[in-house]
């Protein structure tokens, strides 16, 4: 049988995420692949292998690894941002902050979305670093109105983009900023008075306009060292920020000393479909990079879950609960981000799962703790 395969080697592969888009991959000679009409250097396949399922899984994994390096990624400079062995910390303190300029504020959500929220870009000139999972602190103008001749007090945001930015020079940094608007409960209308400082000065900036930036902080949320690691995304609303950095430096940015190879999985929470942030973005991902990335969604306001109530994130946790576990049993990272409103619910509902597989919730989570597989951002 080896004799026979070692002229050419041909098999029907899958390519992308389309079932009914086939692609004939043909192996000429024992390390050039001819692949979409592209000659590609490769690692040997074995063929004295004992048996066709062992040359067929030789196969899969390097046509896996075929499909990811066809894929176009975006270069990024300066790669000097690699070499730091420690994330960067308080580089600017809240009574001495950098001075930034706004580069863009754009509205992410549709017309029907309950609230605004703005997709921001800060130019920090390289000077204010950060890494994936870190947050910046902003400082909004004028005087704090409880304490009158005093600096507002600093806003914490998780940082939307990679360290590189979205102009993937590492000068700029991205929040997702939703507007805090506060509404009268007897009257029904808003009353500025009490509306959110820092988010609506941030939603109502233009090009050009200054802010003051504090940090960068925060380590509970940076990306493990192994980049074949799972990870389990869970966010409500704006909480998505740190997972679409994560994900741009998985599946968009091409970082010669990054190559992701493990699972990565969100979980969205919304109000409805014109509420979805950075959908876009996520859906190609899952288009290009269907076995390294999932993206499950739950609209409260168009879903229902099991019971035929509103489907919230811990439901749509729910439904896939023994893949969940199994893959935290198997050392997966799992990362919360958004209203601190999340966690009660989502505990509630992996604590009943855990007890109706026979586990013990508690001694479960001490561990993933102890492991540091356990991540919560909330706010």
């Amino acid at each position: 049988m080896a004799q026979a395969l070692s002229a050419q080697v041909s098999w029907s592969v899958q390519i992308g995420s389309d079932a009914s888009a086939r692609k004939t991959t043909g192996f000429k000679g024992h390390n050039s692949i001819c692949f979409n009409n592209k000659s590609w250097l490769s690692t040997p396949l074995n063929l004295k292998a004992k048996n066709i399922q062992q040359l067929k899984y030789q196969f899969k994994v390097q046509c896996t690894s075929l499909q990811q390096a066809g894929k176009t990624k975006v270069s990024v400079t300066p790669l000097e941002l690699e070499n730091a062995k420690e994330p960067p910390l308080h580089l600017y303190k809240n009574k001495q902050p950098y001075t930034a300029t706004i580069v863009k504020v754009e509205r992410l959500v549709g017309p029907a979305a309950p609230g605004e929220t703005c997709h921001i870009v800060i130019d920090h000139g390289g000077n204010v670093p950060y890494w994936e999972g870190q947050s910046y602190g902003i400082i909004p103008p004028g005087d704090n109105p409880k304490k009158p001749g005093t600096p507002n007090n600093v806003r914490l945001y998780s940082i939307a983009s990679t360290r590189y930015g979205d102009s993937f020079n590492g000068k700029t940094a991205t929040l997702c900023v939703r507007r805090a608007v506060y509404y009268d409960p007897e009257t029904g209308k808003e009353d500025p008075s009490k509306n959110g400082i820092c988010s609506n000065f941030l939603c109502d900036s233009k090009p050009g306009d200054k802010v003051q930036i504090a940090g960068p902080s925060g380590k509970i949320m940076l990306l493990p060292e192994d980049p074949s690691a799972t990870h389990i995304m869970i966010a409500t609303g704006t909480g998505v920020a740190p997972y679409r950095a994560y994900l741009r430096r998985m599946f968009m940015e091409d970082v010669p000393t990054y190559r992701f190879g493990g699972l990565a999985w969100l979980f969205l929470g919304v109000a409805n479909s014109d509420s979805l942030l950075y959908d876009d973005e996520f859906t190609s991902y899952l288009r290009d990079y269907p076995d390294n990335f999932r993206y499950d969604t739950a609209l409260s306001r168009e879903h229902k879950n099991k019971s035929g109530g509103k489907m919230y994130v811990q439901d749509k946790i729910e439904e896939y609960s023994d893949e969940v576990f199994k893959l935290l049993d198997g050392g997966a990272h799992i990362y919360f981000c958004g209203l601190k409103g999340m966690m009660p619910g989502i505990q509630a509902t992996l604590k009943r799962v855990a007890e109706e597989r026979g586990e013990n919730w508690d001694e479960k989570l001490s561990r993933l703790k102890k492991n540091k597989q356990w991540h919560v951002e909330v706010y």
